[in-house]
């Protein structure tokens, strides 16, 4: 890859990790509008390494009191709002550590079409709208429960789907759990760090058995670009979204996917 490229790339992954509008919608483009060619093993290592960092060093403190709440209080029976939410996020990961590793095969061979993407991308953003539409937004992180943390977690399986979107699909289901706008994207970037941990040692391991050789440059740029753009979108999305809600977001997807279908029955 060119510079440029690996630059865009990087900043697409970054800022489409933890907005409601699907990366792999995103990532398909290039090579579909402007012929690039597959980023590879290595670089998707990067980008998700510079995704994590940045959601880290983001919550770096409510990590931190969860982590301390978790090993002082978890397993007792008095609990903290924080070592709750630590469970929590927890019992949410799960799910798509199962399925995820009995689906992967599934996935790989029959869902990574472009009209695939264009479809989830359409239609699971029509469901974000009704459940921002409906949303009571009368709970907040304290109110999750048990429940509530497994049926989020089992809504993350269906993101494994090309163009469902992770960060879309977690918010849906807690915005029609009545979580506020806040809190839903608060439990989603919390417990996107297993799950793009989870996902990035995957990956790396189909690094080491390919014996892909390694562009350190192009990792490294593609580290920090994504860094950036995930650690600014974190940002600007929790200073808006209360404020906006997800309309702007469905409509981009609608478009998005219009575009994909476009390129897909016109283009091919």
């Amino acid at each position: 890859m060119t510079i440029f490229e690996i630059i865009i790339l990087a900043i697409i992954q970054g800022i489409t990790e933890f907005l409601p509008i699907s990366s792999s919608g995103h990532l398909i483009l290039p090579s579909l509008l402007l012929d690039w060619k597959n980023q590879g093993l290595a670089f998707d290592v990067a980008v998700h390494v510079g995704s994590l960092l940045a959601v880290v060093a983001y919550f770096r403190e409510d990590i931190l009191r969860m982590i301390i709440a978790w090993t002082t209080k978890g397993f007792s029976s008095q609990q903290s709002p924080d070592s709750k939410l630590a469970w929590w996020i927890i019992t949410a990961t799960l799910p798509a550590v199962v399925f995820g590793y009995l689906l992967k095969p599934f996935i790989a061979e029959y869902a990574r079409s472009a009209l695939v993407i264009a479809c989830t991308t359409i239609g699971f953003g029509l469901l974000l709208w009704v459940a921002d539409r409906r949303a009571t937004l009368s709970k907040n992180l304290t109110d999750i429960n048990f429940k509530s943390a497994l049926i989020i977690g089992f809504s993350q399986v269906l993101a494994m789907i090309p163009g469902t979107s992770r960060s879309g699909i977690t918010m849906t289901a807690g915005l029609m759990l009545g979580l506020d706008r806040d809190s839903c994207a608060r439990f989603s970037f919390l417990l996107s760090i297993p799950t793009i941990l989870g996902a990035g040692l995957l990956v790396t391991y189909d690094l080491v058995k390919a014996n892909e050789a390694v562009d350190w440059l192009a990792m490294g740029l593609g580290a920090a670009f994504s860094f950036v753009s995930a650690y600014a979108c974190i940002y600007l999305f929790l200073a808006w979204i209360s404020k906006l809600g997800m309309t702007p977001f469905v409509i981009y997807r609608l478009l998005l996917g219009i575009v994909l279908l476009g390129v897909v029955f016109v283009g091919g």
